[in-house]
């Protein structure tokens, strides 16, 4: 007898991927992680990316410890909101008539924000089938599932029709793939003129090779960060001309000085990234293109 849970499981279809990315997608349908679920339960926005802006330190001050970790999860929330509005106000302008493609959405809070800011059709995509659900279960929740729908599929390979997006992004996920074979497809994807925009971690190729501290990144999260020069190089070999760079390595120190301080959402990375930033050998960078 075939049960309904071998039924679901039998109908779901695996995107095409490496054997590399099927390991990362174990990972993340794994993943249970407090600095992930329990900043978007908040305001169920779910943010699988890091934070910018100055912080608003007096929370550590807050004497009663529920009210502290609750102050200091709102604070490193809005941080990474911030991170994520930041990136959306690079993607327009844009009308309710457009598409926009999320790549590796996570639990899929960028999309929402694109949503919220132009009213736009959104599609996201992730290898995690946890993630997939959970993010249309999100947008369901908000009444906006007509717009934004998320989908099992890897970013490299969508299936999506040509031309047919205004603009696409990757929020702390290019580090998952091939900056070749991703851009090739972003480019397949928007139409002329389209904008594409990336905020990532890379590593300072004037530094050296990757860092210590990179490569503890790289092994913690199961990923291979790029050298800075590789994404300049791979976009112009696939009709992405860079526009605006801006370097948020300044910007994003203070979510990590606080989040190193809260000790209900630590994982233990968190000196890494500093260490990183603060020596030079990696860089937080927001990455802006055109489709020509």
């Amino acid at each position: 007898m075939t049960t309904a849970r071998e039924a679901t499981a039998a109908s779901i279809q695996i995107p095409t991927q490496t054997v590399y990315q099927t390991r990362v997608a174990d990972y993340w349908n794994a993943e249970e992680n407090p600095v992930n679920l329990d900043l978007g339960k908040i305001d169920d926005l779910y943010h699988h990316h890091y934070g910018i802006g100055a912080a608003d330190r007096s929370v550590l001050d807050e004497p009663d410890p529920a009210l502290r970790k609750e102050r200091i999860t709102t604070e490193l929330h809005r941080l990474e909101h911030a991170q994520a509005e930041l990136l959306a106000s690079h993607l327009g302008p844009l009308t309710p008539a457009d598409r926009v493609f999320d790549a590796g959405c996570g639990r899929g809070g960028g999309s929402i924000v694109a949503n919220l800011r132009y009213g736009c059709h959104t599609d996201g995509v992730t290898i995690s089938t946890k993630q997939y659900e959970f993010a249309n279960e999100m947008a369901r929740k908000r009444g906006v599932d007509g717009k934004v729908r998320y989908h099992h599929r890897n970013m490299l390979d969508t299936g999506f029709e040509t031309g047919a997006y205004a603009a696409s992004w990757n929020n702390e996920s290019t580090m998952y793939v091939e900056l070749e074979l991703l851009f090739a497809e972003h480019a397949r994807l928007l139409r002329r003129g389209g904008r594409y925009v990336t905020i990532t971690g890379c590593y300072n190729d004037t530094y050296g090779r990757a860092s210590r501290e990179v490569s503890q990144i790289n092994a913690h999260y199961i990923c291979d960060i790029h050298p800075r020069s590789e994404y300049f190089r791979a976009m112009s070999h696939n009709r992405l001309v860079p526009v605006h760079v801006e370097d948020l390595t300044a910007a994003t120190i203070p979510y990590w000085e606080l989040r190193k301080e809260a000790e209900h959402l630590v994982t233990g990375i968190e000196d890494a990234f500093l260490d990183a930033y603060k020596n030079g050998s990696f860089q937080y960078l927001l990455i802006v293109a055109d489709r020509v």
